[in-house]
């Protein structure tokens, strides 16, 4: 995936969390990996996953397989153009069905809403702008927890 001349820098950062969101709601392995960096830690909530193949085991293996949609907003970001490294905050909602229910009139599911705190750099290699550092903070839930376990 090559970086789009067409974005500004600030839509860059942007951009790579939400390749990251976009990757868990369709299941595309290879788009969530465009938006991190191969070390890259995941904070969810205090469960701490380090690299690419720990985040991949742990969250991407269970969540993308859900009937699942991310929506992002209030996106700030602190960047200074022409530098390699940035960081930004944002607001996430997110909302969990067990796979092939999300369609079912009445259906379990699991919705909640966090904070985000991410830092960023840019690849050179690519010219992508990738998470190094993604700390979710749930601040609210509502509903089944087992949509998460399968049960």
């Amino acid at each position: 995936m090559q970086a789009a001349l067409s974005l500004t820098t600030r839509e860059a950062v942007a951009d790579a969390l939400y390749r990251a969101v976009l990757a868990f709601d369709t299941d595309d392995q290879a788009l969530l990996d465009s938006a991190l960096t191969h070390d890259a830690v995941f904070d969810l909530d205090g469960r701490i996953m380090n690299g690419l193949d720990a985040i991949h085991s742990e969250c991407f293996a269970t969540v993308s397989k859900l009937d699942t949609t991310h929506f992002i907003s209030n996106v700030r970001i602190n960047v200074v153009e022409g530098a390699s490294e940035a960081s930004m905050t944002a607001s996430a909602l997110s909302q969990h069905f067990r796979p092939g229910t999300g369609k079912t009139p009445g259906a379990t599911n699991l919705m909640g809403g966090s904070l985000y705190v991410i830092d960023v750099v840019k690849d050179e290699a690519d010219g992508l702008w990738k998470m190094k550092n993604w700390k979710m903070k749930l601040i609210w839930s509502n509903g089944d927890w087992g949509v998460m376990s399968g049960n």
